[in-house]
């Protein structure tokens, strides 16, 4: 690759080369360097094009970005004089920005150059120690959901989590979906992540349901789909969900929203056009493809209705989360919500927010050990030059959407605020190249938001990860990841298991993920059939060899901490692995339900879509059971014993 054209993907952040997840070099496709290129507005297709993107990247070099970062406890030098202006309007000449601001949103005024300040506090409070739950609420049914787990569940399960010593729940992302069939299962893949997801409602802990008339309270009833077969059924629960919100709405008066802000009426409106034109926006009339397009006031205008009713349905949604956090505040436990890494392409997200996304590039990751073909998200990234454009304020209420809800959010694929795998459109996942963000007013904005918030902060740091992530998370008192399987001593020889007391201290430590084995999945080897069974595998007799091993490594660490004897059975397997977790020096350990009960099929199966029933799988107990089981009581007393040292409260 010529030095110029590695000269200009350096100045729009596109890799020319990475490391793999074995640390070998891997050089990029020159081509898929000029596609990506290309998807930046950045022509370098001729030498012509070359030379003039070249003298407009090295003209850019000497302004400043569109928008900086700084931090409350340190100046930060200016290349030029200018005036900093605060959000009430206050003014000083400044050369540099001071120590000492409070944190909070700037801008900076240039001779040439209007700048987005953002200044964050050095760090979030430091995090105490104590154990909690990790939940897909989508699979924890109990006699009173509608064939899905709900927030109903969910504010009776950190009730019980609470009483019981529990100081945290995380949960799957409860983003929105678009609300017609078929519905996307994964709450990886939303249609907004703005807002909640509807299919999370309790219809009878509804008001409207209260103040119904017998009569409409039995339709409702009525409605109430059962659990049929081993897997959850999102389309047939939407439709007895949305009939049942439709009587209930129209015996309300059909309430039109008053305090209903812009982005509520823009995602309603979209809702409402979905379930006229379809789930997909590009297959819509020309004039209704943004929210800012010709049309749209008049589609409303004749949609007025539909829209009403969806604005009011997102409204009971914001209600009822507000609820649950209300009630495990009650209880003690805070409550730790999901960002996925990104949205639907075709939602509501990917309709209202396209002049910051890159549409037509999918996320993913480049091969490795666990995905030997990569991975493909499907989802579009942030275009990182028109986030800056913008002051990054997608991003910035984007968090404020979710910390309204929340006591904590979990950042997805965290590394992604430093980088994130583009998939140029048309080509395979190991087609791609890695994309720089600006890492340093990426986590300014979340710093910022979360320190307002009084919000704890979990990234999620697994697979390939450089250093730089864990360290930016750890300075800002912000948690990564410990996952059993891969919490390794990366400096011995073999790469080790590492003991629980010598695990991360800053980081939330688990035994699995959604991504992952459950703990009895683990034992028995399910991942390698699983995988082998769909074509996933390049060798399958090496991956069964390499489980056995892993297997075999786990008992030897679990008998040299003295928690299972020579010949241990798969159930004391299971508990010595939450006793292991509980040992643990992580601030945070959380128990799955998966692995508690003995769950064998993992939640989701990466590189796959239909092949596997990825989110589609209950728990194989209700709520009621779950309560009750004996192991559960087993886990919690052993987490209450070695997590007891939570001086400072809940986490």
């Amino acid at each position: 690759m010529d030095a110029d054209l590695k000269e200009i993907a350096a100045a729009h952040g596109v890799a020319t080369a990475y490391r793999d997840g074995d640390r070998r070099p891997v050089q990029v496709a020159e081509e898929v360097v000029v596609r990506v290129l290309g998807l930046l507005d950045v022509d370098a297709t001729t030498p012509e094009a070359r030379t003039s993107a070249l003298a407009a990247a090295r003209a850019a070099a000497g302004r400043l970005p569109a928008t900086i970062a700084a931090r409350s406890h340190r100046s930060r030098p200016l290349p030029v004089p200018g005036e900093l202006v605060d959000d009430r309007g206050g003014r000083r000449s400044v050369t540099e920005i001071p120590a000492g601001l409070d944190p909070g949103w700037y801008r900076l005024e240039t001779a040439d150059q209007d700048v987005t300040v953002v200044v964050a506090p050095p760090a979030l409070p430091d995090p105490p120690r104590g154990w909690g739950w990790m939940l897909q609420l989508y699979a924890v049914r109990s006699a009173g959901s509608w064939g899905v787990g709900d927030l109903g569940d969910l504010r009776r399960f950190t009730s019980w989590a609470g009483s019981h010593g529990a100081g945290a729940v995380l949960l799957n992302p409860l983003h929105a979906i678009t609300p017609v069939p078929p519905v996307q299962p994964s709450p990886y893949t939303p249609s907004s992540r703005r807002f909640g997801t509807p299919l999370a409602l309790r219809v009878t802990d509804l008001d409207a349901y209260d103040r119904a008339d017998p009569a409409t309270r039995a339709e409702v009833d009525a409605l109430r789909p059962e659990q049929a077969g081993g897997r959850i059924e999102y389309d047939r629960v939407w439709a007895a969900k949305r009939a049942a919100l439709e009587l209930l709405w129209r015996a309300a008066g059909r309430p039109e929203p008053r305090d209903a802000g812009a982005d509520l009426w823009e995602f309603a409106t979209f809702c409402a056009l979905a379930e006229r034109y379809g789930a997909r926006w590009r297959r819509w009339p020309a004039d209704l493809q943004r929210p800012d397009a010709p049309g749209i006031a008049a589609a409303r205008a004749a949609l007025a209705p539909r829209v009403a009713f969806h604005a009011w349905v997102q409204q009971q949604v914001q209600t009822q989360l507000a609820d649950v956090r209300a009630a495990a505040r009650r209880a003690g436990v805070q409550v730790v919500h999901d960002l996925a890494v990104g949205c639907d392409p075709e939602g509501a997200d990917g309709w209202a927010l396209q002049d910051v996304l890159a549409h037509g590039v999918r996320i993913g990751a480049p091969p490795d050990a666990f995905s030997q073909q990569g991975q493909d998200w499907g989802l579009p990234p942030w275009r990182p030059d028109r986030l800056a454009a913008t002051g990054y304020a997608a991003y910035r209420d984007l968090l404020r959407a979710l910390l309204r809800q929340a006591d904590g959010l979990r950042i997805d694929h965290v590394a992604g605020l430093w980088r994130l795998w583009w998939v140029p459109p048309g080509e395979t996942p190991d087609r791609g190249t890695y994309v720089h963000y600006d890492a340093e007013v990426i986590l300014a904005v979340l710093t910022l938001e979360a320190y307002w918030s009084g919000a704890l902060v979990v990234g999620e740091d697994l697979g390939t990860v450089e250093p730089e992530v864990t360290e930016g998370l750890a300075e800002r008192n912000m948690l990564g990841s410990s996952v059993l399987w891969f919490t390794r001593d990366r400096d011995a020889e073999g790469e080790p298991l590492l003991p629980p007391q010598e695990w991360p201290e800053r980081s939330v430590a688990t035994i699995s993920t959604h991504d992952l084995p459950t703990a009895t999945g683990f034992l028995r080897g399910e991942h390698v059939r699983a995988r082998a069974e769909l074509g996933l595998l390049d060798d399958v007799a090496a991956e069964t060899a390499k489980a056995a091993a892993e297997r075999d490594e786990l008992v030897a660490l679990l008998r040299a901490e003295g928690l299972v004897g020579a010949e241990p059975d798969e159930d004391e397997l299971v508990v010595a692995l939450h006793a292991l977790l509980a040992r643990s020096r992580s601030r945070l350990a959380l128990v799955s339900p998966y692995d508690v009960v003995g769950e064998v099929r993992q939640p989701n199966l990466p590189g796959t879509i239909d092949e596997y029933p990825n989110w589609r799988l209950p728990l194989p107990v209700t709520l009621e059971e779950l309560a009750a089981a004996p192991r559960v009581e087993t886990v919690v007393a052993e987490m209450r014993r070695h997590r007891a040292g939570q001086d400072d409260g809940h986490v």
